[in-house]
């Protein structure tokens, strides 16, 4: 394999080196609260388009095999090699790469928590679609509320947007409707 990443996917900025993408994957899993399985840095990385999907599957699986880091769990965390390799090579990596990087992979991780807690769920009615949004919390439903929308884009955009704002959106009903 070439040492130049593939760049389909990758917006100008993102990184095309096979050697970046493994040091900037170090300083990612170095710099998160919690450590990331692999769908949550295919979502943070590939989302923000700073890598290409086939180098960041081939170094993910290199940063193992070269004692780099671990899978333990569905999880990858950092070893002391890596660890290293994150301290003393991060600079290679551009700043805003970094700090998108980061940025990327704690909004998915809120995210993913948050869907947990807040669902929708999306079904076609009519001409258009469903979209019944609530919150479960101590082994039920504490809130719900049901949406009709005219296309799959809109029942989308309120489904990601529920559960972002889940808790916001059950404070402000709350409060409109028993004045709490």
């Amino acid at each position: 394999m070439a040492n130049n990443a593939f760049t389909a996917g990758v917006k100008p900025g993102g990184l095309n080196n096979s050697s970046d993408i493994r040091i900037l994957l170090c300083y990612l899993m170095q710099n998160v609260p919690e450590p990331l399985s692999q769908d949550e840095i295919e979502r943070a990385l590939l989302g923000e388009e700073l890598v290409n999907y086939f180098e960041l599957a081939s170094a993910l699986s290199q940063l193992c095999e070269r004692g780099l880091a671990e899978l333990k769990n569905g999880r990858y965390r950092l070893l002391p090699p890596g660890e290293e390799v994150a301290r003393s090579l991060s600079k290679q990596v551009p700043l805003t790469v970094r700090e998108a990087a980061i940025r990327a992979a704690v909004t998915v991780q809120q995210f993913i928590r948050k869907e947990a807690q807040h669902k929708a769920q999306i079904t076609p009615s009519g001409e258009g679609f469903m979209v019944r949004c609530y919150i479960e919390d101590v082994g039920g439903e504490v809130f719900s509320c049901s949406l009709y929308v005219p296309n799959r884009e809109s029942a989308e955009m309120i489904r990601r947007r529920f559960i972002d704002k889940g808790d916001e959106i059950f404070g402000q009903m709350l409060h409109a409707l028993a004045g709490i």
